[in-house]
């Protein structure tokens, strides 16, 4: 029996660790396929489906080439021509797009779901970097990020003489900039990323500008959790998980950071549902979908006991662009914010 136990345990816990592992580069890569950028309504209704395209700049820049840039593993990439783009990330390919170069773009990862990528062959899948794809497609310049991979993967493109620079994932707000100018950079086209980090950065202040404030005075309480139903993964987020900055722009608490978590993630228990005491949940539209919406949401044991659970208070979020960090952010934090806030609710 004993051994049984131990038995189911492991499992239990290789499966946790798959799941972390997949939300990994689900959170930092920023797209699970499929999702409209579109807002959805309140407590996880879907919005009338609009279609998912990012905004490029006006004008397409020239690009000022030869570049070295910095790579965030420490080496230094020179560039001299981006004629043939692979970004390894969805929103990676987003920054491209969204800088005037997406016509150069020649390949995409599984996550760039947008409409303006979604024709152009796919060379890698997250973690699952195929490097004979990538240099099938005769790139001249690779962006990847601190999570892609395999290793060896990347190290086989650089060996074909391909550059590739690596871009740090974001964590919360204050990588939007940071992130804009290293793609920005490494395409030679650093005053179309100033004007991005510009036009960003507006757009985010003016979402925050008009949050309302409840009547209590309170800020609600809400706390992020990555489903995955069909793996039977349910995850309560911590200070880590990558959503506190945005709760925080929105005027929001992280209830699972405030309640001490502090890894990303953590299995959710009753008790540790019960500590956050959330007034309201946040989740990926694709998770939300997997456990049945709302009414599968509850049944999650220790759901249907939180405010949020009693009220059914849900905000849901496409997958793709909840934390990108990015030109879209602001779309994300709108969407937040009507959902958190709507019919005059906050607490």
């Amino acid at each position: 029996m004993l051994s049984q136990a131990k038995a189911r345990s492991a499992r239990a816990t290789r499966t946790v660790r798959a799941a972390l592992a997949a939300l990994a580069v689900t959170l930092v890569v920023s797209g699970c396929g499929g999702d409209s950028a579109s807002a959805p309504k309140p407590n996880g209704q879907s919005a009338s489906a609009t279609p998912d395209r990012v905004e490029p700049l006006a004008g397409t820049p020239t690009p000022g080439l030869p570049v070295t840039v910095p790579s965030a593993d420490g080496r230094k990439v020179t560039v001299t021509s981006v004629d043939r783009i692979i970004p390894l990330t969805g929103s990676l390919s987003e920054l491209v797009y969204t800088l005037g170069l997406g016509d150069r773009v020649v390949a995409r990862d599984v996550t760039a779901t947008f409409e303006q990528a979604a024709g152009l062959p796919v060379v890698t899948r997250g973690h699952d970097v195929s490097a004979e794809s990538v240099l099938s497609l005769r790139p001249t310049l690779v962006l990847a990020e601190t999570v892609s991979g395999p290793a060896e993967s990347i190290q086989q493109i650089r060996d074909a003489g391909i550059p590739l620079i690596v871009v740090a994932t974001a964590k919360g707000l204050a990588d939007v900039a940071p992130r804009i100018d290293a793609v920005a950079s490494a395409l030679g086209v650093r005053d179309a990323g100033a004007e991005l980090t510009r036009r960003t950065q507006e757009r985010i202040t003016a979402a925050q500008r008009d949050i309302p404030r409840p009547a209590s005075g309170d800020k609600p309480r809400v706390a992020f959790l990555y489903l995955r139903g069909t793996a039977s993964v349910y995850l309560l987020g911590g200070r880590d998980s990558g959503a506190s900055s945005l709760l925080e722009a929105a005027g929001a608490i992280d209830a699972g950071k405030e309640s001490g978590l502090t890894k990303d993630f953590t299995a959710i228990t009753s008790e540790a549902l019960a500590k956050a005491a959330p007034d309201a949940i946040l989740v990926m539209s694709k998770g939300l979908d997997s456990v049945g919406g709302v009414d599968g949401l509850v049944k999650i044991p220790g759901v249907a006991q939180t405010p949020a659970g009693m009220d059914r208070r849900v905000v849901s979020i496409p997958d793709g662009v909840l934390l990108n960090y990015g030109p879209r952010t602001d779309e994300v934090l709108t969407s937040l914010v009507d959902q958190l806030y709507a019919d005059g609710r906050g607490r």
